[in-house]
């Protein structure tokens, strides 16, 4: 029996072991690295920030049909920029969107779990804040069309003289691709073509600025 017990003992610790590094051990020493949990962006949260995001689109003479919410604390390989129906209160879509890269290398994922943000030039980051869609225009990038963004918060103020638009861009996929990360750019939020497509549209028909929050 004694022996037994130790063999319990030790194949409980050598499994607890395996556990802390994130691996388990087969019978034939291979190791089974685990699977991270796909994030999911938190909706309650986004509900909270859409009954902000009214408020202000009210003051403002924003539209008051939909606007656009990107959670920044959510990885970037997951769907985090939504379509908020204000009528609805709900998400009608989602789709992906890229954030800067700062000193990480341009179109790499180095910073999908956890981006910086900043407001000074040359920074090659994103940032947070509200910003007010309104000017279209076309863009080397993607299916050739940009909207231009205009800073309204201090942590944003410069996006227009830091060339930080609203555009597609060929290298975004239209589905999640967690664990990888979105290509990251300058600073720019960028979406795939075809999510383009499907906003543009939207933007388009707008007879009224639309509301883009960055958050994180």
């Amino acid at each position: 029996m004694k022996i037994f017990s130790l063999i319990f003992v030790f194949l409980f610790l050598f499994s607890c072991k395996s556990e802390k590094n994130d691996t388990i051990k087969t019978e034939y020493n291979h190791e089974v690295v685990k699977i991270e949990k796909k994030p999911e962006i938190n909706v309650n949260k986004a509900k909270s920030k859409a009954g902000e995001a009214l408020k202000f689109c009210l003051s403002k003479g924003f539209n008051t049909d939909f606007c656009i919410l990107i959670d920044m604390s959510v990885h970037s390989g997951v769907k985090r920029l939504l379509i908020w129906d204000f009528k609805n209160n709900s998400v009608s879509k989602k789709y992906l969107v890229g954030h800067g890269c700062g000193a990480n290398p341009w179109s790499s994922d180095g910073s999908k779990n956890d981006p910086e943000f900043s407001n000074e030039d040359g920074s090659h980051l994103s940032s947070l804040g509200k910003y007010k869609l309104e000017g279209r225009g076309y863009s080397d990038w993607g299916i050739n069309v940009k909207y231009l963004m205009h800073g309204l918060e201090k942590t944003n103020s410069n996006a227009l003289k830091r060339f930080i638009v609203f555009h597609s861009w060929n290298l975004m996929s239209d589905d999640d691709v967690f664990p990888e990360g979105s290509p990251e750019g300058w600073g720019c939020p960028t979406i795939s073509n075809n999510a383009m497509r499907e906003i543009d549209p939207m933007l388009q028909n707008s007879k009224k600025p639309v509301l883009m929050w960055i958050y994180d």
